[in-house]
């Protein structure tokens, strides 16, 4: 247990074999339950699990009889069916806090703590790396993979509303079993780019995500490179990024509540997309009527980017800004701090957090909804990307 709180981890493992051996023998002592997925593998990565978790477990004396929880697919659902097997799992377990380690071993688990202190903390329910926090961070990662994740990260902005998130392809992440009980988990992407995904699914179900600040020179450390095709990531992920967007807009504000920044959106784009379809065609006939098409090409922008102050201001509360004391512990921002302000410190909310601004710890349920889009059950490569 880590402050009160039963913690599990999710290692999703596809073709992994010589190296998630080493993320099971290199558990944190604080951790209760580990769920390692072979993801339908074709080499001996299942057979390493199994070594590895016998040997864990004989060993093992804490809150369940087995530290590891060896699960295979029988075909290859990708990483992000993984990580939903083992969240489903943590979440009929009733764990507390679950966090994700990929099978690829370029998660350092001495980090562990960083991502369950603001869930232990009751300042949020979702933490997540970022390698954007710190100059020194990103200036590790490989120019073209930079810039790919700018662009998704903004993409992701629009689409999840949580304005201030950056680096939204991290995939070190810890999440806590309300949110695990209110997001839409069973829908989530399959796919590489189920982080963009869950964040939009947090986000309908107005749960709190943290930013933890996170070095790259263990990932890239000892030669790795990702052999993700990123011409093909980009444009796969942005087509997912641009179903779930449309999916937040019905579910947060048409469906449970009106809110006039649904309609907005959706005018603004429209406007948008027709003016600039006009545009470009116009041009390309030179046509006379260019003019119209470009005043109604900025019209339709202004309305969207209207529509995303309001959402943006909409969210503002949603998102916590972490800042890493001398102790380790995050510390609020002045407005999360008035929000706070009123709770008894000394008064535990569940699972020994800190209760919200309303003093009353926030219990889970289970969610209903969509999907916002397809599920792909393409194959993944051998290398995690997280």
């Amino acid at each position: 247990m880590y402050r009160g709180m039963t913690v599990a981890v999710v290692i999703p493992a596809y073709n992994e074999e010589g190296y998630v051996g080493d993320v099971i023998d290199g558990l944190p002592s604080f951790v209760d339950r580990a769920y390692v997925v072979d993801d339908g593998s074709t080499d001996g990565t299942w057979a390493e699990i199994c070594e590895h978790a016998e040997k864990r477990n004989e060993e093992h004396v804490g809150e369940f009889d087995d530290l590891v929880v060896p699960i295979a697919h029988e075909q290859n659902r990708g990483v992000g069916g993984a990580i939903k097997t083992g969240y489903l799992r943590a979440r009929e377990e009733r764990i507390d806090a679950t966090a994700v380690l990929g099978g690829d071993d370029q998660m350092d688990p001495d980090e562990l703590q960083q991502y369950l202190d603001p869930i232990a903390e009751g300042v949020a329910d979702y933490a997540k790396g970022n390698r954007f926090a710190r100059p020194e961070d990103w200036a590790e990662m490989p120019r073209f993979r930079l810039i790919g994740n700018v662009i998704l990260s903004s993409l992701t902005k629009i689409a999840s509303g949580y304005w201030e998130t950056m680096d939204s392809q991290n995939g070190y992440t810890a999440i806590s079993l309300r949110a695990l009980c209110e997001a839409d988990i069973e829908g989530m992407y399959e796919y590489y780019g189920y982080c963009n995904d869950l964040l939009v699914r947090l986000n309908a179900a107005d749960l709190r995500v943290a930013d933890v600040p996170r070095s790259s020179e263990y990932a890239y450390s000892g030669g790795w490179k990702s052999h993700i095709d990123y011409t093909e990531y980009i444009p796969r992920v942005s087509g997912m990024l641009a179903r779930s967007f449309f999916w937040r807009l019905r579910r947060k504000y048409l469906l449970t509540s009106y809110n006039p920044i649904a309609p907005l959106y959706l005018l603004g784009s429209t406007v948008l997309g027709t003016g600039l379809l006009g545009l470009l065609t116009s041009l390309v006939r030179r046509d006379s009527d260019s003019g119209d098409w470009f005043l109604a090409t900025v019209l339709g922008s202004l309305v969207f980017f209207y529509a995303s102050l309001l959402d943006r201001a909409d969210n503002s509360d949603l998102e916590v800004s972490l800042e890493q004391s001398s102790r380790g512990r995050p510390s609020l921002t002045p407005e999360q701090e008035a929000s706070e302000e009123g709770a008894d410190p000394s008064d535990p909310g569940e699972n020994g957090a800190t209760p919200t601004g309303d003093g009353q710890p926030q219990p889970g349920f289970d969610g209903d909804g969509g999907s916002p889009g397809e599920e792909p059950t393409g194959g993944t490569v051998s290398r995690s990307d997280r």
